[in-house]
């Protein structure tokens, strides 16, 4: 069974942004690309880096312990195509970025 979870409100990234929240015993990294929301697991799989604390440039996403970097509208990695970290499709309910979670 899905579940509609509430993670930060819109107005608290603007565009070129991104932050990390935790929920559900997860940690998730949220992006704000020109007012279209991502989010993506927030845990790099090369060493656990915070990747919602990385830098955003466009698009791509640099996990800021060891330089990954990933495309946040598809969670690929930008030198590998066989490495994507998860994705969460978001949407916008009352205010919220909010994602869908089994």
């Amino acid at each position: 069974m899905t579940q509609l979870i509430q993670l930060i409100p819109a107005s608290d990234l603007s565009p070129g942004e991104s932050t990390e929240v935790a929920r559900e015993g997860r940690l998730f990294a949220v992006f704000n690309v020109d007012d279209e929301w991502h989010v993506l697991d927030g845990i790099c799989p090369h060493a656990g880096g915070p990747l919602g604390q990385g830098s955003l440039q466009g698009n791509i996403l640099t996990c800021p312990w060891h330089g990954w970097q990933f495309d946040v509208t598809s969670g690929r990695h930008c030198l590998s195509d066989q490495i994507c970290q998860e994705r969460f499709p978001a949407q916008i309910v009352d205010g919220h970025v909010c994602i869908e979670l089994d």
